[in-house]
């Protein structure tokens, strides 16, 4: 099988802006690394994660005072372009490594090619929505299965605890799902189980919860907008987006980065909303958090959907495979692709 394309083209969120200090840190991104690191003047900056000399770690140094960053093996030093010098022989030539683009945004740092251009960021919030916090989550598990189990709210009942509908409400969820040449949309809409946390934002028992959303693959990420309307149809107050990427770290890790946002229908309320965001970046905390819990146990699902009996609910899976061979890995369909194992040499690019 081809090892995987590389797919730093595209922007990823790899690492919290507060988790980035006087100190490199390591990222792995589809089984390459690279270190991150601050210039002499705060500036994010990231090289492959491996000296040219030796293919010493690079995270693994510290960063001069003068902006560069060392090798903790030979002290060849390195600045945010990748221009290296070796102390020990400065007229030595071909010292540099291969550097990429970070841009800081809600609070994280991302990563990508030079040359990508900022048009290629991920457009989240905007308008009126508030942005409530970002978190990461770890999945035990590969991409592919990762991105199948939020690609489906058939689990609701059995994994989750507070939003969607529960076990006796299963039978009566409306459901659609359409497949695109880019992209998947998916809507739901079932009766809201009673959950006390959910009063915050005005939702109330009996209440209809909606869950629509699109899953796009520049890079792997899916934009969820989940709201409620009373059975009469009034729409409540508050309406959520939660913007969760999908960044694979290696074979059978996916790390997802979350970004939660919130808006308010009802003027008069919208003096709640930094509050009110707060809250649902906490339930999206909470819903994310319960499938990492679960991914495990299915951590081992084949790359492939043969065999498989799939159901209405899982429209979009067979679909989406398609659109991230082409629009992501940039591979035929014939092949699916899996992370190659973390090396130096890989890193290196």
């Amino acid at each position: 099988m081809e090892p995987t394309p590389d797919v730093i083209r595209h922007f990823h969120p790899v690492l919290p802006s507060r988790s980035l200090g006087k100190q490199p840190v390591r990222v792995e991104l589809a089984g390459r690394a690279y270190a991150l690191f601050r210039d002499a003047t705060g500036k994010p900056a990231a090289l492959a994660d491996a000296c040219p000399h030796r293919f010493a770690p690079l995270s693994k140094g510290k960063v001069r005072p003068d902006g560069r960053l060392q090798c903790p093996y030979h002290g060849w030093r390195f600045d945010a372009e990748g221009r290296g010098a070796n102390p020990a022989q400065p007229d030595l030539r071909h010292c540099n490594t291969r550097s990429f683009q970070v841009v800081e945004r809600y609070d994280y740092l991302w990563l990508a090619e030079k040359d990508t251009p900022l048009s290629a960021f991920p457009e989240m919030g905007g308008g009126e929505y508030v942005f409530g916090g970002a978190f990461s989550t770890l999945f035990k598990a590969p991409l592919h299965v990762s991105l199948d189990n939020f690609s489906e709210d058939e689990h609701t009942p059995y994994v989750h605890t507070r939003l969607g509908w529960d076990d006796d409400h299963a039978a009566n969820v409306t459901f659609e799902a359409r497949n695109l040449e880019d992209r998947t949309e998916v809507s739901y809409r079932a009766p809201q189980r009673p959950a006390p946390f959910l009063r915050v934002l005005g939702v109330r028992n009996g209440d209809i919860f909606r869950n629509d959303w699109v899953t796009r693959f520049d890079p792997v990420r899916s934009q969820y907008t989940v709201s409620w309307e009373t059975p009469d149809g009034t729409p409540r107050p508050f309406i959520t987006q939660a913007n969760i990427f999908f960044v694979p770290e290696t074979a059978r890790t996916t790390r997802l980065h979350a970004f939660s946002f919130l808006r308010c229908t009802i003027p008069a309320m919208r003096p709640l909303l930094p509050l009110a965001a707060k809250a649902a970046s906490a339930l999206t905390w909470w819903e994310v958090r319960d499938d990492s819990l679960f991914i495990p146990t299915v951590a081992d699902t084949p790359y492939s959907h043969k065999g498989m009996r799939l159901d209405r609910f899982d429209k979009p899976l067979v679909h989406q495979r398609r659109l991230m061979e082409r629009i992501y890995y940039r591979v035929g369909v014939e092949a699916a692709p899996a992370p190659v194992p973390l090396t130096r040499e890989a890193a290196g690019g």
